[in-house]
């Protein structure tokens, strides 16, 4: 174990700069909107805020606000990558470990805001110890120099730092990718896990015997899913078969990492078509900048190559919490998921919130992981 700080150079933050105000622009798309992709002028005025405006320093000060770490995981395989976590320890005795892991295009900041909510809350009962890693190849995680390191080595490997900050029981929560592996340490190490909260569950459809009649919500969520499937997937067929190629671009032009993830902050989010009417500008670019100061955006695609057409939707028999937010793009009915999640003691569709729910709806998101870990402490 290693503590950890940030310090970016003021010369990357120049570069950064630099590289802003010479950005060399496409034409405005053919329709209005958000159809074709980021509009021009919201693209060149997010642009001009961040070069002119935008404080990284605030960002790292908040980070390095809180105890950081790094150390070497192998995940059980040959190779080993240095993975940086946050660990916040609550003051309250007694408190809950607790393992929370973003996907993408997320990192530790959908967590960093609600580490005070978790670990000091009104009500002591409720107090975790946080643990929040960078996923392998993101952010100021090492990145894999060989492959193989897919949802289950990298759920082997959190077994590995929980077991190294000696917690032997553990609840665990994700989201996105984070969801794939928390199910993971579920299967694999069920005896260490106390429970496991997930914001995107997924699960295989029961065969046509088995299925249920759905309600109109129920199949207005799946035609939702086969509407994102036809629309909202160009980004994960090229981050699963090509990663390394749209990492030359991403990682020479911060504009284009930009655009690449902020897109997905307004489709994926219940924004009623902006993505700063639920999540604050300076905190995009704080997500943002995660990937583009540790030039991480082909080592982060490089997930969907290692894991998005081999994902394993083993049976998970440990306590499991959902709570479905409306404008999650997987909102599978509860008899789907109670075939793979054998003991779902917590299912919920909270009224506002989408696939990043921990930064559109933190209070809310707060009262969920309480609501279900509280059936289980």
């Amino acid at each position: 174990m290693r503590d950890f700080r940030i310090e970016i150079p003021e010369s990357d933050l120049d570069d950064l700069r630099e590289r802003l105000r010479r950005t060399r622009w496409p034409e405005p798309a053919t329709v209005e909107g958000w159809t074709q992709g980021v509009p021009l002028d919201y693209a060149k005025e997010l642009v001009t805020y961040w070069a002119e405006e935008y404080d990284w320093r605030r960002c790292e000060r908040e980070l390095n606000s809180y105890p950081q770490l790094t150390t070497g995981l192998d995940g059980g395989g040959d190779d080993t990558v240095d993975v940086h976590f946050l660990h916040v320890r609550s003051p309250h005795e007694g408190a809950m470990p607790l393992i929370l892991t973003h996907g993408w295009p997320g990192s530790v900041i959908e967590y960093v805001g609600l580490i005070d909510a978790l670990t000091k809350p009104e009500d002591p009962a409720d107090a975790f110890h946080v643990v929040i890693p960078s996923l392998p190849g993101f952010g100021f995680s090492g990145k894999p120099q060989v492959s193989g390191w897919g949802v289950a080595r990298i759920a082997t490997a959190w077994a590995q730092l929980m077991d190294r900050l000696g917690y032997d029981r553990y609840g665990a929560q994700g989201g996105d990718w984070g969801s794939m592996i928390t199910a993971a340490l579920g299967t694999g190490i069920p005896e260490a896990i106390t429970g496991i909260h997930l914001t995107m569950p997924l699960a295989e459809p029961p065969p046509p015997e088995e299925r249920q009649t759905l309600s109109a919500e129920e199949k207005e969520a799946l035609l939702f899913a086969k509407r994102f499937k036809v629309t909202g997937t160009g980004y994960s067929a090229e981050q699963s078969t090509r990663p390394q190629t749209l990492g030359y671009g991403l990682t020479d032009s911060p504009v284009g990492q930009a655009c690449w993830i902020v897109e997905k902050f307004w489709d994926w989010t219940d924004c009623a078509g902006h993505p700063e009417n639920v999540i604050p500008r300076d905190r995009l670019l704080d997500n943002v900048m995660l990937y583009w100061l540790t030039a991480s955006a082909a080592s982060s695609a490089r997930l969907y190559w290692e894991s998005f057409r081999k994902q394993r939707l083993d049976t998970v028999e440990v306590p499991t919490g959902a709570s479905v937010f409306p404008h999650e793009m997987s909102r599978l009915p509860r008899h789907w998921l109670e075939r793979r999640f054998t003991d779902l003691r917590y299912f919920s569709h909270p009224v506002a919130g989408g696939h990043f729910a921990s930064l559109e709806q933190p209070e809310t998101f707060v009262d969920e992981v309480r609501t279900f870990f509280r059936m289980v402490r």
